[in-house]
């Protein structure tokens, strides 16, 4: 059995893999070697995956939004001296904190399956807040989005959390959270800061990849006929490759677009049905703002291959089907781009905290942080077969890095005899 399922594992890295490398425990195999492998194991061949197959596993896909119960242990609403309310999410009541920053265009919820896994790995707190101009958060300005500003309201939040006698520490941020946490742990005010973990943001491919911001955003629906419409889009794009963490994670990245309520509340209300079949049913072709479900685990080049429409005209709202928009217009937020890349690099490599950075895939590394990584000033962990939400995709496999890093730092103790990850990539 296990030679059978390592058989599987090979097989999976030959079909995944355009590389002419991977690399597995530290060591790297070419795909020759790879084959060779194969055939002097003999392997059994994979098993066909048939229409009926399909079926079941498309009737098995649960669109259904979640709520946050399960993964937080309370939300509340945080005013500031200047009236801006903010939301939070909370766990946890003893060890170090975890303050997290989400990317732009998400919310808070982005970390609720890292969070449960988190809180079962070590002992530690967990505070994820709804950036401006997201999720729950209703602040007077939602369009200034400066990175000055963002760091304003983090350092805000924990004043009016904790005053100056905040616990130890440390900032987790995701693409724009991870620059926000890079530029907040310079500007820091909140009592004692121990770390830094800065998740799949780069300063040079970041600024690279600008270019082509308009071109994804326009590639995108602008509206969906429900909730559900919008998890099975966001799963069916690759933009969430875990279908409970997209069921959690997506109602808080839009709104009502005839009320301006965020999703989340519609859903705690009832109004959005936290039931309800599949956005395909009811016909045999989807509705113009969802695309078809394929079978869980078909190859991403086939997935490309597929033509895949997506109507951008809003359908007609009616009483009883709400209809749902992005909460943020990310388009409008391109004057402030530059403002949160720029420079990262240097930053991060002078943060005044132990550092940790997770990536994606190791193309991701510029020129600075490769020297400054051989020098020692941080920590490197490679998240394969991931996408660029790292911590939903595979939010254990997150969880284990940040919880080895909080005791190799002596910060807090394991749980439940979790075994610490090895380092490198």
């Amino acid at each position: 059995m296990i030679r059978q399922l390592y058989c599987y594992q090979l097989l999976d890295v030959i079909k995944n893999r355009s590389s002419c490398h991977v690399l597995a425990g530290g060591h790297s195999f070419a795909m020759s070697s790879l084959q060779k492998q194969l055939q002097k194991m003999k392997c059994p061949t994979l098993p066909p995956v048939g229409p009926s197959s399909s079926r079941s596993r498309r009737q098995a896909r649960d669109l259904t939004p979640a709520t946050w119960q399960r993964y937080f242990a309370s939300a509340q609403e945080v005013r500031l001296e200047s009236g801006d309310v903010f939301h939070v999410y909370r766990a946890g009541s003893a060890g170090p904190l975890l303050v997290l920053l989400h990317g732009g265009g998400y919310s808070g919820l982005t970390w609720s399956l890292f969070t449960e896994e988190i809180m079962s790995r070590v002992e530690c707190q967990v505070l994820a807040i709804d950036l401006r101009g997201h999720g729950e958060t209703a602040t007077a300005d939602e369009h200034d989005l400066s990175m000055e500003r963002l760091v304003s309201d983090v350092n805000g939040v924990m004043c009016a959390l904790f005053g100056s006698d905040a616990p130890p520490t440390v900032l987790v941020g995701h693409s724009m959270g991870g620059a926000l946490a890079v530029h907040t742990a310079h500007a820091w005010s909140a009592g004692p800061l121990v770390g830094l973990v800065v998740i799949d943001v780069v300063e040079g491919t970041a600024l690279d990849a600008l270019s082509a911001m308009h071109t994804f955003l326009r590639g995108r629906p602008d509206h969906f006929r429900s909730v559900q419409n919008a998890i099975e889009w966001c799963l069916k794009s690759g933009a969430v490759r875990n279908s409970e963490s997209a069921r959690v994670s997506v109602p808080g990245q839009l709104k009502n677009l005839r009320t301006g309520v965020p999703a989340t509340r519609d859903i705690a209300s009832g109004l959005a049905s936290a039931g309800g079949g599949s956005p395909t049913a009811g016909g045999a072709h989807p509705p113009a703002d969802t695309i078809a479900e394929e079978e869980e685990g078909q190859e991403k080049d086939q997935e490309s291959a597929e033509q895949q429409t997506v109507a951008h005209s809003p359908p007609s709202p009616t009483a009883d089907q709400p209809v749902y928009t992005w909460r943020i217009d990310l388009a409008s937020t391109e004057p402030h781009w530059q403002g949160w890349f720029r420079g990262l690099s240097p930053l991060f490599l002078s943060a005044p905290a132990p550092k940790v950075l997770l990536l994606a895939g190791i193309d991701r590394l510029d020129r600075e942080l490769s020297v400054g990584q051989m020098q020692g000033k941080f920590q490197i962990q490679v998240v394969p077969r991931s996408g660029h939400v790292v911590h939903e995709d595979v939010p254990d496999r997150v969880a284990g890095i940040v919880a080895t890093f909080l005791i190799r730092q002596r910060l807090t103790h394991a749980l439940d005899g979790f075994q610490t990850i090895p380092p490198g990539c």
